[in-house]
């Protein structure tokens, strides 16, 4: 036990990278199928009693290095509800409409032709954050299309959207923290949690210690912890770009009149180009 909270101190669950070998590929049904109703439990009534996980994504050094890669988690609930999962740890300000752009295309793409549109699935998007958004003091926020004036009235539950903020999470406190089966799962994710919390999620979620002893036995392996690492490193490239766009004044582009220069270093920045370059171009 000792050697395994040590692993959890030293490296983080939410690297993306990791997150996904943890929680989305075949064999971690268990603790992914734990966490989903962990998430659900405030908008459904019933939990879920099955899940698939969709593989989609091939882990070559190119899209391990690639900064803008979305290393996302697929799934299909009961048969037939969507979800999509993604981690962000950096802010790249535009979160809502890239939730939406994915929660979308899972929509349109699991309708074959001539099918009819009733047989269109519900899908869920969760997105866990680790900056402060949306901007309200709740740390598990959902999105559903309802009427302005009535919010009792829903046009659909087919869309779903769920937004899990560790920063405000971190604000809660700890009271309590153990009877909420969400909480446990976050206190788990928490790069920064004390072993001692640690260790008595684990003892008392059977899913979240399928995750725990999923992480060890991945991280026990050498290209594993080299993936992880390649990882952390384009979340450190991206935050040495946006600290010179801040600066050089290109974070205040549109107090500035400089939003296309700001938008010109995040394009480059997507295509992965290195700092020094960066400099370069946006000097011509």
């Amino acid at each position: 036990m000792n050697n395994l909270l040590k692993m959890q101190q030293r490296l983080n669950p939410l690297n993306d990278y990791l997150f996904l070998k943890v929680m989305g590929e075949k064999g971690d049904e268990v603790q992914l199928l734990g966490f989903l109703n962990a998430v659900l439990g405030k908008t459904r009534a019933d939990h879920f009693t099955s899940v698939e996980i969709i593989e989609n994504r091939s882990f070559t050094p190119k899209v391990i290095g690639d900064k803008a890669s979305i290393l996302d988690v697929r799934a299909v609930l009961q048969g037939k509800t969507r979800v999509n999962i993604e981690v962000q740890i950096r802010n790249h300000y535009n979160m809502e409409r890239r939730s939406l752009f994915y929660w979308s295309k899972e929509y349109s793409e699991s309708m074959g032709a001539g099918q009819d549109y009733r047989e269109l699935p519900d899908v869920i998007a969760v997105n866990i954050v680790d900056f402060d958004y949306p901007p309200v003091q709740n740390f598990h926020t959902q999105f559903h299309l309802r009427e302005d004036h009535n919010l009792d009235l829903m046009l659909t539950d087919a869309l779903e959207i769920h937004f899990i903020n560790m920063v405000q999470y971190r604000k809660q406190g700890r009271e309590g923290i153990l009877d909420n089966p969400l909480c446990r799962w976050l206190v788990w994710f928490d790069a920064g949690s004390p072993p001692e919390l640690i260790a008595e999620v684990v003892k008392m979620d059977s899913a979240i210690q399928a995750a725990n002893e999923r992480m060890v036995y991945v991280t026990g392996d050498k290209e594993a912890i080299r993936a992880y690492e390649m990882r952390q490193m384009a979340l450190s490239d991206y935050t040495s770009t946006m600290n010179y766009a801040r600066e050089t004044g290109l974070a205040e582009g549109h107090a500035q009149g400089r939003n296309e220069e700001r938008q010109r270093l995040l394009e480059m920045f997507n295509l992965g180009l290195p700092m020094e370059e960066i400099k370069r171009r946006l000097k011509e």
